[in-house]
């Protein structure tokens, strides 16, 4: 029988969580900030779920830790090493990372896997697979993700430990260049020598803006050119170019406030202000959220975004400039757009966009898939790829990515005269030379030229809350800006290539670079040929993320760039897109049930793939980011389909953790169609041997094991957004663990079937909690559930009441419930007594107190209510919230669920903070205490 690994057993989910949702906002050396990669998996939950898929638990050891006690005391010495581990500011400290290996060491008699990915997107778990020690091969369809990849785990340990190679590093120290480091060193030098090279070639095009003697008087480099799209206005009896405009306002910084003003002259023009700003000035033409503009001048035209589209198509869509930015001594400047210089330098912009035949240079490729048209389908004006681009943004993106082919072969110059190995193999080849390095060199620096496209389109709009450039994809597409920014690369400020290009360098000396890897294309549904390896793996969800779509955008400067350096990778002239395993319709003829089988039997296919590659000693782990909206009738597709695809490859499923890697704990995301959580299912291979079961005998089964992991579950805090996730673990390995389970008329139980019945015992479990309280409790529980705090008539409460044993006029002269004119409503939160009597019985008004006192004074105001309380009903309220949660979020009551969920998040906190008043309340003493003093 296989050791049991600590994932399978208990995690400290607690801290991982932390961790993982904090991922989102670390900038300085993670990887997000080489590359953009739609939703990569946090760090933490990747170093967390592999570490402890590696370690044994101590329960597998009865020899070393014979009693409960030892076990758990022994856990909880490996909870303390992964606590430690998942933190970011430890993601290069060798002291824990050491330790954490001599665990994976021990456990794998000194004979540690090779780590698998076979859908590596955006590398974070080879990255951590890696960090951990271990040989990894990042795996993937998509071009642009292995690109990444090899950025991350290939390229860096091949040029470990390496001093750089430049000519203005002294030769004759090699310290402090360890790891990565050397190789960071040498992309800075060869990054500006680009950047200085373009300069050279198109400076000319980014002219300095005049600054009005009021401001300094002189000139000073421009940040960014702000353009406003325009229409004819539809009002006949008009017809001005009418500009679109969402908002006036530049600036909403403190002091340094900054505003344009349409003026009504024949032209479009706008005026500069400075100072406060009325509502007026911050509406602009645009009305509501929607494509809605009036026309300023007539007041009568109304351009909406089917009209608006028709025109763009018609190439009708124009441009005016609305203001400049600038490098101020001070700060930004914002100043008028000069119409005559502006005039001028768009006719050598032109000329030379013309000249160089840049549009022909460029793959035609239509933005089905990466422009976000909204639901009626409009493109606007962008039909093609370069519609994305101003004419000076594709010189600038072409300048820059034909430099980074250029700079490959001065690089290998210069490695050549500091050492290195003239012998012409190239990287995709497995060099190590002289012409490797160039070409590592150059993959880095095309990097830059990608996160210059992301900044460096006309859907960036400016930010006047921080004073900088928006990137492209702020979504999972590219939606609409009516008011964009083009920036300027060669400023220092947002958006320029000296910010793009350290970024990349401090994520370069982050590396690892410690294990030889590769990160290769590889179709997952096909045999790789690795056998005997651990597998830990994020598999598209379903129809979530059309990432080869996506990925057209960076893949043309990509491989513009470096196609010589890896001529198989970039055969095609787009991203391949016929294999990629998502349940797109418009790849289907608009035929959704075909996408769907399509992806069905892919996914089918892959964990079939999966099953050849395992280990049988070390569990499988798979993502599944869960969206909470996606669920029909109690049961998500994209769960049913990830799940069928596991069980029947032959795999059990026996643990399911949820990792909060999605940051939606709060109201506007509840109900939003987003990403929950990530749900990591933890397989193991099934018994050849495994036994038939029926539907009766499964259910007896699932009531067995099932509660007493809720319970566990419950006690460890989890979230109750996670609670009926987690619950699936446990259940689906009673059911993944049988060949088949028989219906009563003989038909085996589908993936769905189980799913609703494991449902239904979670349900029968908090249904029995609440049947275990008080009375009046049981009655508002069920109150709640038909009609929240809606009126409902006396006589049908009343019969209500008198099932539960509850009175009407009691419950009444407590205020929690009304009662008058024939009428009965749940008093809502705000309104229910502040007063809390520490030995009331009734466990939904303390609920309901505590929700609420959660919401409006946080964690100190609910621990001043339970610090006096000795007794169980503090913890009897906890799990109330619990199940007015799952009524909440199956009624689709946003709100309420988020208020519930507050409350148990923060419960140990909460108790903490109850536990600090206690200790600190001066002592009472007793007759016994007093007994002999004076």
């Amino acid at each position: 029988m296989a050791i049991k690994k600590l994932i399978e057993v208990a995690l400290p989910l607690e801290i991982i969580n932390r961790e993982s949702a904090r991922d989102k906002s670390l900038r300085h050396g993670h990887p997000s900030t080489m590359h953009l990669w739609w939703s990569r998996k946090p760090l933490a939950t990747s170093r967390a779920v592999i570490w402890a898929s590696l370690v044994d638990d101590p329960s597998s050891h009865p020899e070393l830790f014979p009693t409960e006690e030892e076990q758990e005391k022994e856990r909880q010495r490996l909870f303390h090493i992964l606590e430690q581990l998942v933190l970011w500011e430890n993601s290069d400290n060798e002291t824990v990372l050491e330790q954490a290996r001599k665990e994976i060491m021990k456990s794998t008699n000194n004979n540690p896997p090779e780590l698998l990915d076979p859908f590596a997107g955006g590398g974070a778990i080879p990255l951590e697979g890696q960090r951990l020690g271990l040989r990894v091969h990042a795996h993937d369809l998509n071009p642009v993700s292995v690109m990444i990849n090899k950025a991350m785990v290939e390229i860096p340990p091949h040029f470990s430990n390496m001093a750089p190679i430049n000519s203005s590093i002294l030769k004759t120290d090699n310290s402090g260049w360890n790891g990565a480091k050397g190789l960071a060193e040498d992309v800075r030098y060869y990054g500006e020598w680009i950047k200085k090279q373009a300069f050279q070639r198109i400076g000319h095009l980014y002219p300095k803006a005049k600054v009005p003697m009021s401001m300094g008087d002189g000139e000073a480099t421009v940040i960014a050119w702000i353009w406003a799209r325009t229409v004819k206005c539809p009002n006949p009896a008009c017809g001005r170019d009418m500009p679109l405009v969402s908002s006036f306002v530049l600036s909403t910084k403190k002091g340094k406030e900054a505003w344009v003003k349409l003026l009504s002259d024949s032209d479009i023009c706008f005026e500069m202000n400075y100072g406060k700003f009325d509502k007026n000035a911050a509406s602009g033409t645009k009305i509501g959220k929607k494509a809605l503009f009036s026309c300023p001048y007539c007041n009568n035209g109304l351009a909406n975004g089917e009209y608006i589209d028709k025109e763009a198509q018609k190439g009708c869509l124009g441009v005016v400039p609305m203001a400049v930015v600038a490098e101020g001594q001070k700060g930004r400047l914002y100043l008028a757009p000069d119409k005559v210089s502006i005039s001028t330098n768009e006719t050598e912009i032109e000329n030379y966009y013309e000249s160089h035949d840049i549009a022909n240079t460029l793959p035609y490729a239509t933005c089905r898939g990466t422009f976000a048209s909204n639901a009626q389908g409009r493109h606007y004006c962008f039909n093609e790829y370069k519609d994305y681009f101003t004419h000076r943004q594709l010189i600038a993106l072409s300048t820059f990515s034909d430099l980074v082919a250029e700079v490959q072969d001065y690089v290998e110059k210069d490695a050549v005269k500091a050492g290195l190995a003239d012998d012409h193999i190239s990287l995709s080849d497995g060099g190590y030379g002289a012409r490797a390095y160039g070409e590592a060199i150059a993959t880095y620096l095309s990097f830059i030229v990608s996160k210059l496209a992301d900044r460096g389109s006309t859907i960036c709009s400016w930010d006047s809350s921080r004073d900088g450039l928006r990137n492209t994809f702020g979504l999972q597409g590219i939606p609409m800006v009516w008011t964009y920014a083009e920036g300027n690369p060669f400023s220092q400020s947002s958006g320029c290539f000296d910010n793009m290009l350290e970024w990349i360098i401090k994520c370069i000396r982050m590396f690892p670079a410690n294990v030889e890897s590769e990160a290769s294309q590889c179709d997952a549904q096909r045999d790789c040929g690795l056998r005997n390896v651990m597998i830990s793996t994020d598999p598209p969800y379903y129809d979530n993320v059309g990432y080869a779509d996506l990925s057209d955008y960076f893949y043309v400067w990509m491989r513009r760039s470096i196609k010589d350096f890896y001529p198989e990778l970039f055969t095609t002239m787009l991203v391949p897109k016929a294999e990629e395993l998502v349940a797109d319709s418009y790849r289907h003829n608009g035929d959704s049930a075909s996408a769907k089988e399509f992806f069905e039997e892919g996914m089918l296919s892959a964990c079939k793939s999966l099953y050849k590659y395992t280990s049988d000693s070390i569990p499988v782990t798979i993502y599944y980011a869960y969206k909470q909206s996606e669920v029909d009738t109690g049961v998500s597709s994209g769960w049913e389909t990830m799940l069928s695809s596991i069980i029947n490859a032959n795999f059990a499923i026996t643990g399911t953790w949820p990792i909060r890697t999605e940051m939606i704990n709060r109201t506007g995301a509840m109900g939003a169609n987003s990403l929950a959580s990530s749900i990591v299912l933890v397989c193991r291979k099934r018994s050849m041997d495994a036994a038939q079961i029926t539907r009766r005998n499964l259910v007896n089964a699932l009531r067995k094991e099932l509660r007493p992991s809720l319970e566990k579950l419950q006690a460890s805090n989890i979230a109750p957004v996670d609670l009926a996730q987690s619950a699936i673990g446990p259940g689906m390995a009673v059911f993944s663990r049988y060949s088949k389970v028989l219906e009563a008329d003989g038909n085996a139980m589908t993936v769905r079937g189980a799913l609703q019945l494991i449902n239904e015992e979670v349900d029968l479990f908090f249904n029995e909690q609440v049947g275990d309280m008080d009375s009046a409790s049981r009655f508002c529980v069920e109150l709640y559930s038909q009609s929240a705090y809606n009126d409902i008539n006396y006589g049908d409460a009343e019969v209500l009441a008198n099932a539960k044993g509850a009175s009407i006029p009691l419950m009444a002269s407590k205020a929690f419930l009304y009662a008058k004119g024939g009428v009965v409503h749940l008093i809502e939160r705000d309104k229910l007594p502040e007063k809390v009597d520490s030995n009331e019985s009734n466990i939904w008004l303390l609920t309901q107190q505590l929700t609420h006192s959660m919401g409006v004074g946080g964690v100190e105001s609910c621990a001043k209510i339970i610090f006096s309380m000795f007794g169980s009903n503090a913890e009897r309220a906890k799990d109330l919230a619990y199940r007015l949660y799952t009524i909440a979020e199956q009624k689709n009551w946003a709100t309420e669920a988020y208020s519930y969920n507050s409350l148990v998040v923060a419960w140990p906190d909460i108790q903490a903070r109850a536990a600090a008043m206690r200790a600190a309340e001066p002592k009472q003493l007793s007759l016994f205490d007093l007994d002999g003093k004076d």
